[in-house]
């Protein structure tokens, strides 16, 4: 191991076993290897990223988990087929609803595709010229684990090793520094996505548990916390060791939980709904934004798309939350100002069967619909839908490598070389608007 860094392995321990100490907060981020008086960047600095990398672009990333059901969200109402192997939830086309399943949403008439039913905000947001549908997205020789398909979209990689491919789009802009709070994810844990070898996201599931929690166990532990606080890296703690790193990591987590804490704290200016969690997170996620964190990355997560059984109502709760909370944050960013600097990114890792199943539902597929939000998209739906009639083994093949859309994000909208973040050069796909990325 080499002798200016004796304490790698242990530091990456503690980073993937996420190790809660007593001392720091419940979700514990990594920060930067220099001290925290003095030698770290300030966090309004701009010094920690490379030349070209324009910070004031963001990402969010929404990851539908559990493997939506493409055909019923984008739903091809134009196919015979379709209506036939999906005979108790095939939605109807537009104003002709199939029994419980309802009519689908205009989306293109020549086409012959519409949105779900529920996706009334998705709708809106569509006939705003704001939402890019890209169909078909998948990989090759498609893994149906959720677990493994889930990596091979987190790593960009087909053998689904190393870190994720945003950590790894940190670790080529950091300029050997990485940014306290560059990658942010709402949770319990952070996704592989966002792991670097430098870079490691901040990770909470609400900023009223992302603070110093010895206090609510006892009030007598306030005060030492402050006081170590207030006095930094004491002078007697040596540079490199694990007492340093746990110390820089306390201070770091402190000044990020102050400034999300009083990010979020601030009245929305519009109003989210409360009983929808996908909401809840975009909330959060636009407070920080608003309040103008340094953040490239946002990550947030909407569950319950494994839909072996009983499809209809269960997939048609978890769209209306999905498109209510997309058009409520792209209502909250119009009215910040800072709708054009915002691009976000909808998936999840893989689709569902093209028949449905006994159980009223759908297995696990292949390809499915990716989602681009924001002004800077090219508007409608995007690439060629996949044939219901030419399938692999009863899947849809796909006709988008979703790594051309990675690509494409990386290099248009981060201004990024993105062969060096995903491994090898693949062929962007035209998702934006070259007008409004100028």
């Amino acid at each position: 191991m080499p002798r200016e860094e004796p304490n790698a392995y242990s530091r990456r321990l503690f980073l993937q076993q996420g190790v809660t100490l007593a001392s720091i907060a419940g979700t514990v981020p990594w920060f930067v290897q220099q001290s925290a008086t003095g030698m770290m960047h300030p966090l309004d600095s701009a010094v920690s990223s490379l030349a070209g990398v324009p910070e004031e672009r963001i990402l969010v990333v929404v990851q539908l988990g559990g493997g939506n059901d493409g055909l019923n969200t984008v739903v091809p109402y134009y196919s015979d087929q379709y209506r036939k192997v999906r005979p108790s939830i095939a939605i109807g086309a537009p104003g002709r609803p199939n029994g419980g399943a309802g009519a689908a949403l205009e989306l293109d008439q020549e086409a012959g595709l519409g949105l779900h039913p529920q996706l009334t905000g998705l709708k809106s947001l569509h006939d705003e010229g704001l939402l890019g549908v890209i169909q078909g997205t998948g990989y090759p020789n498609p893994n149906r684990s959720h677990f493994t398909s889930m990596d091979i979209w987190h790593t960009a990689r087909h053998d689904a090793k190393g870190n994720g491919w945003l950590g790894r789009y940190f670790d080529n802009t950091c300029n050997g520094t990485p940014d306290p709070e560059g990658a942010i994810a709402i949770g319990g844990t952070a996704p592989l996505a966002m792991h670097g070898d430098m870079q490691k996201p901040v990770s909470f599931e609400s900023e009223d548990l992302f603070r110093w929690l010895g206090q609510d166990l006892h009030a007598s532990m306030k005060s030492p916390y402050d006081s170590i606080n207030r006095m930094g890296m004491p002078d007697d703690v040596e540079p490199g060791t694990q007492a340093s790193f746990l110390m820089r990591t306390a201070l770091d987590a402190q000044l990020s939980s102050d400034r999300i804490r009083k990010a979020v704290a601030q009245k929305t200016l519009v109003n989210y709904p409360n009983n929808n969690g996908l909401a809840r997170q975009l909330r959060l996620v636009g407070a920080m934004i608003r309040n103008e964190m340094r953040t490239r990355v946002y990550y947030v997560t909407l569950g319950g798309f494994d839909t072996h059984a009983n499809q209809l109502n269960s997939h048609g709760n978890r769209m209306r939350q999905f498109g209510e909370a997309m058009k409520i944050f792209q209502d909250d960013l119009k009215a910040q100002g800072n709708d054009k600097r915002v691009l976000t990114m909808v998936f999840s890792e893989f689709g569902r069967r093209v028949a449905q199943n006994a159980s009223g539902g759908t297995d696990h597929g292949t390809a499915a619909p990716m989602f681009l939000v924001g002004p800077m998209v090219r508007p409608g739906v995007l690439g060629q839908h996949p044939s219901l009639e030419n399938l692999d083994s009863g899947d849809l093949r796909h006709t988008v490598d979703f790594r051309s859309i990675y690509a494409s994000v990386l290099e248009d909208w981060l201004k990024t070389p993105s062969q060096a973040v995903l491994g090898k050069t693949y062929q962007k796909a035209e998702v934006f608007n070259p007008e409004a990325l100028k």
